[in-house]
């Protein structure tokens, strides 16, 4: 049990502070410009809350902090895009997954773009086969799935590869392979 007594009552809100939490946010997790920006409205709203601030007088603190981290190259949305976008490929996310998800933190649709087009080199469709793969061996969907089980649950391992953003014809392709081995074959491009 916490004695409301015994609670620390906390100071305003300053720009130094949010300067700390950036840094410290920055420490633990990657971001985009914008993620960081939303990180720190979120700190201003709860102070503003709590009559720590006034979050007129806040909100410009927010956009100095997060301004002056993107130019020293702290913060930096190629970065982010580049390794998030890899990240979520080894997954065996599609890259229409990607471009939401990056999206959803505040990356530009233009750099989102760039980004995928430079790790898919060439041939965006045997990008998005191997990844297709991937998440089929993940989440055991097809080839992965023993043979007498394969053809009743074709229609739910199809609808799983279109909710993951995969096309039909890359899911039919997918689900196509024999076995695990042309699986891992074609996720490194050997086959299909």
């Amino acid at each position: 049990m916490s004695n409301p007594s015994r609670t620390k009552k906390r100071g305003p809100l300053t720009k130094t502070y949010l300067e700390r939490a950036a840094l410290h946010y920055l420490e633990r997790y990657a971001s985009s410009v914008e993620g960081l920006r939303r990180v720190l409205m979120r700190r201003v709203d709860k102070a503003a809350r709590e009559d720590r601030c006034d979050p007129q007088e806040a909100a410009p603190w927010v956009d100095e902090v997060v301004a002056r981290y993107a130019a020293s190259g702290i913060v930096d949305d190629r970065t982010f895009a580049e390794g998030k976008a890899a990240s979520l490929r080894r997954r065996g996310e599609s890259a229409r997954r990607i471009a939401l998800k990056l999206r959803e933190k505040g990356v530009d649709g233009d750099l989102i773009d760039t980004v995928l087009e430079e790790q898919d080199g060439d041939d965006s469709e045997a990008a998005e086969i191997a990844a297709a793969c991937r998440f089929a061996r993940r989440r055991r969907l097809g080839p992965m799935r023993a043979p007498e089980e394969r053809e009743e649950r074709r229609d739910r391992d199809m609808a799983a590869l279109a909710r993951a953003g995969f096309s039909l014809g890359i899911a039919r392709r997918v689900l196509d392979l024999d076995d695990a081995d042309a699986l891992e074959d074609a996720m490194r491009g050997e086959v299909l």
